[in-house]
């Protein structure tokens, strides 16, 4: 699908929904997903900021994420939906796009990941890093930035102090493992200076190698062990990108590196079918075998053949 016609969709899908402040959609359901026989008990999607598959794959400013993906699997053929992010934050969430606009300050009640996840019994967490409180959904305090935490826009979330509670900030993310009490679904977000967006110590220019060293040191030192415990066991790890370059608008959002970790996924695979943040959406939900598919990750390209 062409960039330009990969926007108009997504832009018409924005315009069904309207211009308030809240935004719903009256769905018809897609095709029911066909059988997905991979399981696991613990699913962790970790989100990087604004870098293209070409910046990325093969840099030598990001030995972890690269050995991750040359041991692993690897998606070489995975795209963003659009620029700016948080429209990809949403697509990850809602399956939906719901706002072309970073500043966009109204309350999502489509059908989400967290309805789908709690109406099926699984549990989830949110792991902000910088997030000032428990709950936080207030402006941004740097280098916390809201439109990177899709949860606190949503009315499950808002609307429950119970929900709210699962917006933590990612100190709590060891605890957890440690504890063992680790969610079924873990949603993990560094902060802008650690998530290849912005420059280290909030300088306002530097090499882009700084950013990727960054971003991948973080990984080492708080996915690494979240790899390695014992404790994750049958577990999974998707890192990814919200989106890739402002210049590279292949298929809406540009190509990003997609890679999966765990006991059950293919070493050393290299993927080359189309996906997108919707399959990775459903992707989540078919590990943990819920049946509710929110918005387009309904009828999404599975990505079973990633695992054994």
């Amino acid at each position: 699908m062409s960039a330009p016609l990969r926007l108009s969709l997504l832009l018409i899908a924005i315009g069904l929904a309207g211009c308030g402040g809240s935004v719903s959609h009256s769905n018809t359901p897609g095709p029911t997903p066909a059988p997905f026989t991979a399981t696991a008990d613990h699913v962790v999607l970790v989100v990087l900021e604004n870098h293209s598959f070409n910046e990325v794959i093969g840099s030598s400013s990001m030995p972890y994420l690269n050995a991750l993906a040359s041991q692993h699997a690897l998606a070489t053929n995975y795209f963003a939906d659009a620029h700016p992010s948080l429209t990809d934050y949403f697509l990850l969430t809602t399956g939906l796009p719901e706002t072309i606009d970073n500043n966009f300050a109204g309350t999502v009640t489509d059908d989400n990941m967290v309805r789908a996840l709690t109406g099926s019994n699984k549990t989830w967490r949110a792991y902000m890093e910088g997030l000032p409180s428990v709950g936080y959904a207030g402006d941004d305090v740097w280098p916390y930035l809201k439109h990177h935490d899709p949860f606190v826009y949503l009315s499950d979330v808002l609307s429950s102090t119970a929900m709210s509670a699962n917006v933590v900030p990612v100190t709590q993310l060891s605890a957890d493992l440690s504890s063992g009490t680790l969610q079924n679904f873990s949603f993990v977000a560094p902060d802008a200076e650690n998530d290849a967006h912005s420059c280290p110590g909030n300088a306002p220019t530097c090499p882009d190698t700084d950013k990727l060293v960054r971003a991948d040191n973080w990984l080492k030192n708080n996915i690494d062990p979240l790899i390695n415990s014992p404790a994750f066991g049958n577990g999974v790890v998707i890192i990814t990108w919200d989106e890739g370059d402002v210049t590279d608008i292949a298929s809406g959002g540009g190509q990003v590196a997609t890679v999966l970790v765990g006991p059950h996924v293919k070493t050393g695979f290299r993927s080359v079918t189309f996906y997108d943040h919707e399959s990775t959406l459903r992707l989540i939900l078919d590990l943990l075998h819920v049946s509710d598919h929110p918005g387009a990750s309904a009828f999404a390209p599975s990505m079973g053949e990633f695992f054994q």
